[in-house]
């Protein structure tokens, strides 16, 4: 008999960690049920691989991973037997890119976003401490933040009407334009759900004795595509911003606490409680 495992992709900023603190603490005793009864958490997040890596040290996951909203697929080489399919050798890392890199978005947003110029400032345009006072984060947090790879975070300081003529004149330069907690997010057609469906697949063809069902968490826009492509979704209560709106009408859970405590609250009432 095949055994049941969850795949749970979970977005960090809001939703694992803390919106203002970063903190993890109120998920850590779910965490380690997870763990031990071989479920798989997975981070799935607008963040670099750099802080990722960090991140997962310290909260102690040593699973893949997805980074910077659906970019790429990155798996630890100890993770699976061999080199899966599809993916290349970066340092200690199997990767799976699904767009282009970030010299190209911000040469793109230089070609055709002149007229809004005033009105946003790109990641690659902040200075370390301008990183730091958008996000909170420390120093070294910041400084990992800032190795981008695959698309443009831009902070928008202008209205509503502008933001949007900004974003109808990047897609139709063919841009994909997501909207994150503090950022809108500049990279190519690339989203968490589909790196979601690929990362599924993966294990499916490599773990075949598991049957397995994918959780998505998330509190924010760009998060969307994956809590619509999991097979069931859950929404973080967020202190900044409502929940996102999704089309997806089955399998939908709503947090009634804030980032961790509501991602543990969900998570325990839909694997412990029976």
């Amino acid at each position: 008999m095949r055994s049941q495992r969850y795949l749970i992709f979970t977005d960090l900023d809001g939703t694992l960690l803390d919106h203002d603190t970063y903190s993890f603490e109120a998920a850590l005793e779910t965490l380690n049920k997870l763990h031990l009864q071989g479920h798989f958490v997975m981070p799935c997040t607008s963040k670099t691989l750099e802080e990722v890596v960090q991140i997962r040290g310290e909260v102690g996951l040593t699973t893949p991973f997805i980074v910077e909203n659906g970019a790429a697929l990155v798996v630890p080489k100890d993770f699976f037997p061999s080199l899966p399919p599809g993916m290349t050798e970066v340092e200690d890392y199997y990767f799976k890119s699904f767009t282009k890199n970030s010299d190209y978005w911000v040469s793109l947003l230089n070609q055709h976003a002149s007229n809004f110029a005033d009105l946003y400032q790109g990641f690659s345009q902040m200075s370390l401490q301008q990183i730091i006072q958008y996000t909170g984060l420390s120093e070294d947090a910041a400084e990992l933040a800032s190795k981008r790879r695959f698309g443009e975070p831009v902070k928008w300081f202008g209205d509503e009407q502008s933001k949007a003529e900004f974003v109808a004149t990047m897609t139709a330069a063919g841009a994909n334009i997501l909207h994150g907690g503090r950022f809108m997010h500049v990279s190519g057609d690339c989203d968490k759900g589909s790196a979601l469906i690929a990362t599924t697949q993966l294990f499916e063809r490599i773990c075949d004795d598991y049957d397995f069902t994918s959780i998505a968490l998330g509190d924010s826009g760009n998060d969307i595509a994956m809590l619509e492509a999991a097979d069931i979704a859950v929404l973080i209560k967020s202190p900044a911003h409502p929940f996102p709106t999704i089309t997806k009408t089955q399998n939908i859970y709503l947090s009634t606490q804030y980032g961790p405590k509501g991602w543990a609250e969900i998570l325990e009432q839909l694997i412990f409680s029976t």
